[in-house]
């Protein structure tokens, strides 16, 4: 039976690997806040950060997740103006989790990554200036570079580590093969890769090899991109420039399949007495020890009732009976349409 999170033996916090840090459960993942989900509220954006910096208990370190390319920069900026304003032992307590590595184009297109040790020194220098911080407490490329190898790029920030420009080491969706080889080179905290109640692919092959490496998880897309959070419906009008509209899950017939497996789960939810979000992210928090190695969710909250939301699900304990009807709801496998369209399906390491 898995436990309510304030009775936890670890006390509300969980550790990042063998080498990483020790944090609250649920980590905040900002990029909505500056791109990809239409136009957010920039007040209520630093208000929810201010909350989620609120929420964990005294001594508890606070992980913020972000990326030099969400919003071109606009995400770090933003992330240093709440930290900025918000109290100082809340801000003493924050880490930052940052990804590099994305090329874009002025009108905001995507060309690929560049994993050169030149560039993560490059990455590295505009993202500590962009947070107003004189370290990244896990710096990580948001995909592996095709043509550098993954010796070369988790060197650089290994370098990096040694200068005190960075504290740890992390990686983003890559497959155990690449995993290993990136270990070899030096220690890692976690791998940042989706993993929810619909994208379940990390437990053939990518969680063994990171329970046996002793690499933590920071699981993101916990409701797939609101999905499955129980507030997502068919008639929703997304707005422009909204990643949702050429997501695969959101299409037609698979809208309307991958919605039915959220009513299903709507009903196990309700019978415990909580909402479907609560339920979805309870069940990512209860994988940790069930497959031996610390997962922390990453919740894409931008306003703090949705927040509010997330955050109750460490009171939502699972047990064993709870968990066979929630994977009964939704089968793995049960989703219809790829979690990416095909070209960024492509770019994903974890996929090959």
């Amino acid at each position: 039976m898995t436990t309510n999170e304030s009775t936890h033996p670890t006390a509300g916090r969980r550790t990042l690997g063998s080498t990483g840090p020790t944090v609250f459960p649920l980590g905040l993942g900002c990029m909505g806040m500056s791109a990809l989900y239409g136009e957010a509220d920039r007040a209520e954006s630093i208000a929810t950060i201010h909350a989620y910096l609120d929420a964990a208990p005294d001594g508890t370190h606070t992980l913020l997740d972000t990326g030099d390319f969400y919003g071109m920069g606009h995400n770090e900026l933003l992330i240093n103006e709440a930290l900025r304003t918000a109290p100082a032992e809340a801000r003493e307590r924050a880490l930052t989790s940052v990804k590099f590595g994305a090329l874009r184009t002025v009108e905001g297109g995507f060309t690929g990554y560049d994993g050169r040790p030149e560039a993560v020194r490059n990455f590295l220098a505009y993202s500590l200036q962009r947070l107003g911080r004189d370290h990244i407490d896990i710096y990580r490329i948001a995909r592996v570079d095709p043509d550098v190898p993954i010796e070369e790029t988790v060197g650089a920030i290994a370098e990096a580590v040694e200068a005190g420009h960075v504290r740890h080491i992390g990686l983003s969706e890559v497959g155990a093969d690449t995993l290993r080889r990136a270990a070899a080179v030096a220690p890692i905290s976690d791998l940042q890769i989706e993993y929810s109640l619909i994208s379940r692919g990390i437990e053939a092959e990518i969680l063994p090899a990171a329970r046996e490496l002793g690499i933590g998880i920071t699981a993101y897309g916990v409701l797939s991109r609101g999905l499955i959070s129980g507030h997502f419906t068919r008639d929703r009008a997304l707005a422009p420039g909204d990643f949702r509209g050429m997501s695969p899950r959101f299409q037609g017939d698979n809208l309307d399949r991958n919605l039915d497996l959220v009513e299903a789960l709507r009903k196990v939810a309700e019978g415990k007495g909580v909402s479907v979000a609560q339920t979805a992210i309870a069940w990512v928090l209860a994988q940790g020890p069930r497959h031996g190695v610390d997962i922390v969710p990453l919740v894409g909250a931008r306003r703090r009732d949705r927040l509010a939301e997330a955050l109750g699900a460490m009171d939502v304990s699972l047990d064993a009976a709870d968990l066979a009807a929630v994977e009964e709801a939704v089968p793995a496998g049960a989703a219809a349409g790829e979690r990416y369209p095909a070209a960024q399906m492509a770019h994903l390491d974890s996929e090959h």
